[in-house]
C-alpha cells in the first residue's frame, strides 16, 4: 500500500486546484447568466427558460451515479479518476462554446438547440468534474491536508468565480463590441482554451495514492445499498442541494436586482464618490493611449454595481478560505459550516430591509455575506471526501465515485432547480426584458428572490447539519483508524 498520510506537495495542490478553476469558470457562469443569458440574449421567454434549465438540469443531475459507477469501476495505469479529466477536456471546452452561442434559428429552434447543448454541457461536466471531485478522497488520508488541498482548491474556484461575476460581463460587452451575443460566444472561446489547458496540467500533476484492495469486487447493488444505509451521506445530500439551490437563485438574480430595483442615479453617485468612476476612467484612457480604442468599461451604472458587488464578495471569501482550515482543524467542519452558514444566512436575509436607494448597506451586507459564506467553501467536499472515509470505515470497502456522485447530484439538482426558480418567479412576477421598466410587481420579485426565498433554502440545508454525526472527534477516530487498517 502506498502511504496514504504523506504531505502533498504545493506543486500537487495547485495543479489539482487548477482543474477546477477551469470548471468553474463554466460552472459560474452557468450559475450567474444562464437564465439571463436565455431570457436577455438569446430571447427565450423566461418561462420556457425555466423548463429548459430545470430538465437539462435534471437530466445531467440523474447522469452523476451512472458517472459514479462507472468511474468506481476504471482501472488504467494513470488510475481511475486522472484519465476522465484528460478524455474530457477538449469535449468540455467546445460544448461549452456551443451553449453559449446563439445561432439564428426559429424560436422553436432556439429551444430546441438551447435544451440539446444545455444537456451536453451538464453531462460532460458530470463526466469531468465528478472524477475531478472523487480525486480529492483519493490524493491523500491525512484529513489536515485534505482540509489544505480543499483550501487550495476553492482558492482557485474563487478566482474563477471573480472571472465570472466580476468582469465577465463587461468583457461580453468589449469583446462584442455592445452585442453581449457575439460577447458572449467570444469570452466562451477563451474560457474553453484556457480550461483546456488546465485540466491537462491537473491530469499531469496529480496522484493517486489511496487505492481499493485488489481483490475489493463490489456490485452495483451493493454500493447503492451502502449508500442508502449511510447516514452522513443522505445530510450531506441534502445540505449539497440546498446550497446550490441557494447559490443559483442568488447569484441568477444579481443583475435583475442591480438592473430593476436598486436606484441607477444613487448607484451612479456611489460609485463616483467611492472613486470607482475615476479608477475605470483611467484605465479607459491607458486603453486608448496604447491602441485599444474600443475597449472601454461600460459606462452604465448597473453593470458596474454589479461587478463591483461581486469583487467586493469575492474579496471576503478569499480572506475566509484562508482562515476556514485552521478553525477549521481546531473545531472540525461541520461546526465550522453551520454557524458560517447561519450567518451568510441572515446576511443574506437583510437585503430585503434594504431600500433601494441605499448603496453602501447593499455592500456592506454583501461583504459580510461573503466573508461567512467564504468560510463555508473549502468544507463542503472535505466533509464529503469524510463521509467516503466514514462509509469505508463502516463497510469495509471503499466506492469513492459513488459518494462523489451523490453529491453531484445534489450539485446539479440544486442548480437546475435553482436556476429554473429564478426564471419561473421572474415569469410569474411578469418580468419582460423588452420593459424599459418592469412593474412594482416584479420588481418586489425580484426582490424576495434575492433575499427571502434564499435564506429560506439556505436555513433548511443547516437543518439538515443537526443529523450530521462526523464531528471533530469522530474525524479524528476515523483518520486514525482507516490509516492502521491501510497499513495493514
Amino acid at each position: 500500500m502506498k502511504n496514504t498520510t504523506e504531505k502533498i506537495s504545493v506543486l500537487e495542490k495547485i495543479g489539482y486546484s487548477l482543474g477546477d478553476l477551469a470548471a468553474n469558470l463554466i460552472f459560474q457562469t452557468l450559475m450567474t447568466f444562464l437564465a439571463y443569458f436565455y431570457t436577455d440574449v438569446y430571447k427565450i421567454p423566461a418561462h420556457t427558460a425555466s423548463v429548459i434549465i430545470f430538465t437539462g438540469g435534471m437530466i445531467g443531475a440523474f447522469f452523476n451515479p451512472v458517472m459514479g459507477i462507472i468511474a468506481d469501476r476504471t482501472n488504467t495505469r494513470w488510475g481511475k479518476f486522472r484519465p476522465w479529466i484528460l478524455w474530457t477536456s477538449i469535449p468540455f471546452g467546445v460544448i461549452a462554446l456551443l451553449a453559449f452561442s446563439t445561432p439564428d434559428f426559429s424560436p422553436q429552434g432556439k429551444i430546441a438547440y438551447a435544451l440539446i447543448t444545455y444537456i451536453l454541457l451538464v453531462m460532460i461536466y458530470s463526466a469531468n468534474n465528478l472524477p475531478y471531485s472523487s480525486l480529492s478522497g483519493v490524493l491523500t488520508g491525512n484529513m489536515a491536508e485534505r482540509n489544505s488541498i480543499s483550501s487550495y482548491r476553492f482558492t482557485a474556484v474563487t478566482i474563477a468565480q471573480f472571472i465570472v461575476q466580476v468582469i465577465l460581463l463587461p468583457l461580453v460587452l468589449i469583446l462584442g463590441n455592445g452585442d453581449k451575443a457575439v460577447g458572449f460566444e467570444n469570452v466562451m472561446g477563451i474560457f474553453a482554451v484556457v480550461g483546456i489547458i488546465f485540466f491537462i496540467i491537473t491530469f499531469l500533476t496529480t496522484k493517486e495514492r489511496i487505492l481499493p484492495p485488489a481483490e475489493q469486487k463490489t456490485s452495483v447493488k451493493q454500493d447503492l445499498t451502502d449508500l442508502v444505509k449511510n447516514k452522513p451521506w443522505i445530510v450531506m445530500l441534502t445540505v449539497t442541494i440546498f446550497v446550490f439551490i441557494t447559490l443559483s437563485m442568488k447569484g441568477g438574480i444579481y443583475i435583475y436586482y442591480f438592473e430593476n430595483y436598486l436606484s441607477e442615479h444613487e448607484l451612479a453617485s456611489f460609485l463616483t464618490n467611492i472613486g470607482f468612476n475615476n479608477v475605470i476612467n483611467s484605465l479607459n484612457s491607458l486603453l486608448t493611449s496604447i491602441g485599444l480604442v474600443g475597449f472601454h468599461w461600460p459606462e452604465d451604472a448597473a453593470s458596474s454595481g454589479f461587478s463591483l458587488f461581486n469583487a467586493s464578495g469575492i474579496v471576503m471569501m478569499i480572506i475566509a478560505i484562508a482562515l476556514s482550515k485552521p478553525i477549521a482543524d481546531k473545531y472540525g467542519k461541520r461546526d465550522l459550516f453551520g454557524v458560517a452558514l447561519a450567518i451568510s444566512a441572515i446576511a443574506q436575509l437583510m437585503f430585503y430591509f434594504i431600500a433601494p436607494e441605499n448603496i453602501g448597506l447593499v455592500f456592506i451586507t454583501q461583504i459580510i455575506h461573503g466573508f461567512f459564506y467564504g468560510l463555508t467553501i473549502p468544507l463542503l467536499w472535505a466533509m464529503v471526501a469524510d463521509v467516503a472515509d466514514f462509509s469505508e470505515w463502516k463497510n469495509n470497502r471503499r466506492a469513492t465515485a459513488i459518494i462523489f456522485s451523490a453529491m453531484l447530484f445534489g450539485l446539479k439538482a440544486g442548480l437546475s432547480i435553482g436556476g429554473a426558480l429564478v426564471a419561473l418567479i421572474l415569469s410569474s412576477y411578469g418580468y419582460s426584458p423588452e420593459l424599459t421598466m418592469q412593474s412594482a410587481g416584479t420588481i418586489n420579485g425580484i426582490l424576495l428572490t434575492m433575499s427571502i426565498y434564499p435564506a429560506v433554502t439556505f436555513f433548511i440545508a443547516i437543518g439538515a447539519l443537526f443529523f450530521y454525526e462526523i464531528n471533530k472527534e469522530k474525524e479524528v477516530m476515523l483518520e486514525k483508524e482507516l490509516n492502521t487498517r491501510r497499513e495493514k
